[in-house]
């Protein structure tokens, strides 16, 4: 049935359409033969992109694991899938960048509160319309844009976090009994790096010092893309991370801090870790065998 022959009332006509939608998704994922192309990955200051549109649903129709994917929605929210994003998705510790979608053929603007990468690989653009209610439409070019302010604060207290842990593993991998990098939070509001181990207090000058020292002899920060194979050659067997991390056949993203550490990551950095700015160990706690150091980048 076409959806122009559906016969019904209001209630009706909005539940076929939700499952229509689902049906679009479902879809697009299955027929898609890539991913969601992750262009911030390759240039993360770029902050304008030309793509294409490869779905548009309402929020309401995505299957409850996609929608589980955000904490936040509003009524009338929709998700848009395009074949390449600079749209950073959260995850890695790393919040999501915000900014536009604009069709380039009429007056359509779509404003991008979150973004999500699920397990079919595909980013969901999670936003709403403009007022004067233009959409979309599936094969549509769009140009994406940013909020460049945000992607640079996101990059660097996400270099800054990794700049951290290199100090502290530096300092204190042969103190600690246990001790291993475990995870982080890069977001601005609470940042902080955590490690096996219980680390004094007495260490929080010592990491300090590592720590400006790092940022002030400007490390350069390179992107690099490894196989198992180059991970275990250079002694870092134990980062290799889960295959599900990359597509089927393409090599794992790593982050290198030249002359401190490398670490496996899909994120998005400054180019020197004096960009990061002053960058301050807030306080280290201790609970059941970890410790987590918050930070701050001014």
């Amino acid at each position: 049935m076409a959806v122009s022959d559906f016969v019904g009332g209001k209630e009706e006509k909005e539940l076929f359409d939700r499952g229509l939608a689902r049906i679009m998704l479902r879809t697009t994922s299955q027929s898609m033969t890539k991913r969601t192309q992750l262009v911030f990955q390759h240039d993360a200051k770029l902050y304008k992109l030309q793509t294409v549109v490869t779905a548009l649903v309402p929020f309401s129709a995505l299957t409850g694991t996609q929608q589980s994917l955000f904490k936040v929605s509003s009524e009338g929210d929709h998700v848009v899938v395009t074949e390449g994003t600079i749209f950073h998705p959260q995850g890695g510790g790393q919040p999501s960048d915000e900014g536009t979608m604009t069709a380039a053929a009429d007056s359509a603007v779509f404003h991008v509160a979150a973004a999500r990468k699920d397990d079919a690989g595909l980013v969901l653009h999670l936003g709403h319309f403009g007022v004067d209610g233009a959409r979309f439409e599936v094969g549509q070019a769009v140009e994406q844009t940013l909020d460049a302010e945000k992607r640079l604060l996101h990059s660097r207290f996400h270099t800054a976090g990794h700049v951290l842990g290199a100090a502290v593993r530096h300092l204190l991998e042969q103190e600690i009994d246990g001790f291993d990098e475990l995870k982080a939070s890069h977001f601005p509001d609470s940042a902080a790096c955590e490690f096996r181990g219980l680390i004094d207090g007495r260490w929080k000058g010592p990491i300090q010092e590592r720590l400006d020292d790092y940022v002030r002899r400007a490390m350069p920060v390179e992107i690099d893309w490894w196989d198992e194979d180059d991970f275990r050659a250079n002694g870092l067997g134990r980062l290799i991370p889960e295959r599900s991390q990359a597509a089927p056949g393409e090599k794992l993203r790593v982050v290198k801090i030249v002359g401190a550490e490398v670490y496996p990551c899909g994120g998005t950095h400054v180019d020197t870790t004096d960009l990061c700015g002053k960058t301050t160990v807030k306080k280290i706690a201790r609970t059941k065998g970890t410790s987590r150091i918050s930070y701050t980048v001014a």
